[in-house]
């Protein structure tokens, strides 16, 4: 039924609005150019041709780079060259695009965009992860060909926390629609009343009239229901000046509502239709779901009228091997690594996502805490958004919300991160400034921000001031100290931990298990990332240990503080996080790692002791090794060879883990998880690993779209004989591809390697690496061998298919 509609929905936008997928075709060259570049023919770098390449969008040029220490992002950067980039791509204009208007939409471009046509400016933007849009309507020239230069500026560095890449790394449209048109982000569906039975919906539409004369309008939705069924549909007529817009608001009745969650993530779909001059002149379809959020000190968070306790981690948008490339594909992958790890909330820490995050957040439930800023108007680092912000704060949060809210994941806005002007009264200004304006464009949600303590700048309850503008007071590594005393000054305080360390895990489930105000935890992070180089590192024995902002972190380029790595493997950690908020898993084990000459680790507030799930350790025979093991049963028991060695409680009181001290011998080690009465309900297995012996590969998917767009993630493992893997092999692999695809990127959970994410051989790291296949545009089969010295090689075949995403053009979000 929906695949009907679809194909019937598209027919009728091909008369009236175009929205082409404008990511093939470009040109790339790196280099200064020509300052200002307003008259641009011939003056980008390269016009010589030669020194351009193609390139498929979304692009990151940094990450195909080497690491340098002499790199000026720094150690906040990852070390990962920047610089400036220029993409070019020419287009003619066919004749039914006369008197159409015409414009460009770019979801992201890292940094201090400008946009050119035919050498005419067109659009600037200066942050790298708002979606803007470029009016190239008046600058186009009918039968010649029309170039669009695109100048990407990352050259003023550091401007970043952490690893930001650099060049056009979202996705580009190209939008064609009638001069009487649905304005960009101009549909809000919201829910304001939901039972059982029936759904009030909030419909707002604004058109604009691009004419030169008055025209009357009539705006029609049409609500369908998951199925493509007609649930509801409503009508408003009035005129729009020359010029200007119609602001058309409407009310909508449904019954029996299908209500998003993370458990029935159903999407419903507003078709928005204008009508002028006797026909629809234009159509556009807003995917949205039917749900409500509401917060409070006595009810906590509620979705759809039931409390919910958010399981929550930080995310930062790169995709490891990737970089910041945002394919919609690595989106949706990261979310399912994030709720397959029992995550039901993420914080886009510190930025707008890419809107595939969202699209994916959407159709899969995770809730979302969409943020705006990491900082304000005082920079963090010499260059970053702090020197824009003044200027433009309100466009790029407009930009945020109109994009974003009508995404149903999305549940809370968060304006900042630990700004620097917390404490003061213009600091106190601009909290108000901006949560003043997303309710001004969306009520339907609560608004927080992430806010670490004064330090040395003044007390606690000099904050106060900043809480009480926002709905949910947010604590960065504040909760389990100040939650119980700021309830008892301020009972009707909600509030959220929007981070916290790997090691508050079971304090801060207590807390928010044990008090309704506290809605949730937010771990920092869920993911490993590059840049911000060395938290969540570990110092050998008689090392100083050094956080990440106070020395020198070479050559780390990248963040290991997180519960997944960055080739999507899970660690201990969060295998423990999923038991202690009983998410599914229950029981688990793993082995801390023997430190050097036996003595004891250096961690940092991000780092806790290195832990293994594996029982390979040649070399320690006799030695006794710290065992946890982590469940939800009421005892566990630990077996060596079949042997017991112990059993003991892992209930609540000892915070679901068990500690033991094994001497080492190879073989088999096993945790049994029982009920109180000692019956055994599974069992959980570690086996010593003999010499690596073959390589195996596996995908997460082998049928991929023919569009340059689809990916596959391949894991790479080394295994013995038995087909056990191997920790401690750190073998070189060399991967030859055959077929229509390209490898767009080859890692590992090192972050202290010098080989770059395209290197091949590249060495794997503790027996595992992470290939990315990209389709090309060709249906075929696609082989990929991985061959290493001393091993039997493996291989394994992908397809990519000539595929049409029907439901692509219709959306406008």
């Amino acid at each position: 039924m929906l695949g009907l509609f679809a194909c019937c929905i598209n027919h009728a936008l091909a008369a009236q609005r175009e929205v082409v997928d404008w990511n093939p075709g470009w040109l790339f060259s790196i280099g200064a150019g020509a300052d200002g570049a307003d008259g641009v023919d011939g003056g980008a770098p390269g016009a010589d041709a030669g020194s351009w390449r193609a390139v498929v969008l979304p692009h990151d040029w940094s990450i195909e780079s080497p690491v340098s220490k002499d790199a000026p992002s720094l150690g906040g950067g990852g070390f990962f060259q920047t610089g400036i980039g220029w993409y070019k791509r020419d287009f003619d204009i066919p004749p039914e695009w006369n008197g159409k208007h015409v414009s460009l939409e770019f979801e992201g471009v890292y940094m201090n965009a400008g946009v050119w046509v035919n050498g005419v400016s067109v659009a600037k933007q200066p942050y790298g992860y708002s979606t803007f849009f470029a009016d190239i309507t008046q600058h186009l020239r009918p039968g010649r060909t029309n170039t669009v230069l695109v100048r990407a500026d990352n050259s003023a560095q550091p401007n970043s926390r952490w690893y930001s890449g650099s060049g056009i790394n979202r996705p580009v449209r190209l939008h064609v629609t009638a001069p009487v048109r649905v304005a960009p982000r101009g549909v809000f569906v919201a829910t304001t009343e939901l039972t059982p039975g029936s759904a009030t919906l909030r419909v707002g539409t604004d058109a604009l009239n691009g004419t030169t004369a008055a025209a009357n309008l009539t705006v029609e939705t049409i609500i369908l229901d998951p199925d493509g069924r007609e649930a509801g549909a409503a009508k408003v007529s009035g005129r729009a000046l020359a010029g200007g817009r119609f602001s058309a608001r409407a009310t909508i009745s449904i019954t029996n509502p299908r209500p998003w969650s993370p458990e029935t993530p159903a999407l419903y779909r507003a078709v928005t239709r204008v009508h002028s001059g006797g026909g629809v002149v234009d159509e556009v379809a807003t995917p949205f779901g039917v749900r409500m959020v509401r917060v409070s000190a006595e009810r906590g968070f509620e979705l759809n009228g039931r409390p919910l306790k958010l399981t929550g981690g930080n995310v930062h948008h790169d995709h490891g091997p990737l970089g910041a490339a945002a394919f919609a594909r690595a989106e949706e992958r990261k979310v399912e690594l994030l709720k397959a790890a029992g995550f039901n909330a993420a914080r886009t820490s510190h930025n707008p996502p890419s809107p595939a995050f969202l699209d994916a957040c959407d159709r899969l439930g995770l809730l979302v805490m969409d943020e705006a800023f990491d900082g304000w108007k005082s920079s963090k680092t010499a260059r970053d958004y702090g020197v824009h912000f003044d200027g433009w704060w309100r466009r790029d949060l407009d930009a945020m919300v109109l994009r974003d809210r009508n995404h149903p994941s999305v549940v809370l806005w968060s304006i900042g991160n630990e700004m620097y002007e917390r404490g003061d009264a213009g600091g106190l200004r601009i909290a108000h400034a901006l949560t003043r304006r997303i309710r001004e464009l969306d009520t339907t949600r609560p608004v927080t921000a992430g806010v670490n303590g004064m330090g040395k700048g003044g007390g606690w309850e000099q904050l106060d001031p900043l809480f009480a503008t926002l709905d949910v007071a947010g604590y960065n590594y504040e909760l389990a100290a100040r939650h119980d005393g700021d309830h008892g000054r301020l009972p009707h305080r909600v509030i959220v931990s929007t981070e916290s360390y790997l090691s508050e895990t079971f304090a801060n489930w207590a807390v928010v298990h044990d008090n309704t105000h506290v809605i949730g935890d937010f771990v920092w992070s869920a993911m490993d990332y590059l840049g911000e180089a060395g938290i969540g590192r570990v110092f050998p024995p008689g090392e100083p240990v050094v956080r990440h902002w106070e020395g020198d972190q070479w050559p780390w380029h990248g963040a290991a503080c997180g519960d997944i790595d960055l080739t999507g493997w899970r660690k201990p950690i969060s295998h423990y996080r999923n038991i202690v908020w009983d998410r599914g898993e229950k029981l688990y084990a793993a082995v801390l790692a023997p430190a050097p000459g036996g003595g004891k680790w250096g961690v940092s507030p991000w780092a806790p002791e290195p832990l293994l799930p594996h029982w390979t350790w040649p070399g320690h025979e006799g030695e006794p090794l710290t065992v946890e093991v982590y469940s939800r049963h009421d005892t566990v028991k630990l077996f060596l060879n079949g042997k017991l060695l112990g059993e003991k409680p892992t209930t609540r009181a000892e915070e679901f883990k068990a500690v033991f001290s094994v001497p080492y011998e190879p073989g088999k080690l096993e945790a049994a998880g029982c009920d109180a009465a000692g019956r055994e309900a599974e069992r959980f297995t570690l086996v010593t690993a003999g010499p690596a012996a073959r390589l195996r590969l596996t995908a997460d998917r082998t049928r991929l779209a023919a569009d340059q767009q689809d990916l596959a993630f391949v894991t790479v493992e080394v295994l013995d004989k038995d087909g056990v893997p191997v920790p401690h092999s750190d073998v070189s692999v060399s991967y030859a591809l055959e077929g229509p695809a390209t490898l767009a990127g080859i890692g590992g959970a090192d972050f202290t390697t010098d080989e770059t994410y395209r290197a091949n051989p590249r060495r794997v790291f503790q027996g595992r690496a992470l290939v990315v296949v990209r389709a090309g545009e060709k249906s075929g089969a696609v082989r990929l061998t991985a061959i290493a010295g001393g091993l039997a090689p493996a291989e394994i075949t992908l397809n990519t298919l000539n595929t049409l995403n029907t439901l692509s053009t219709m959306q406008v979000r």
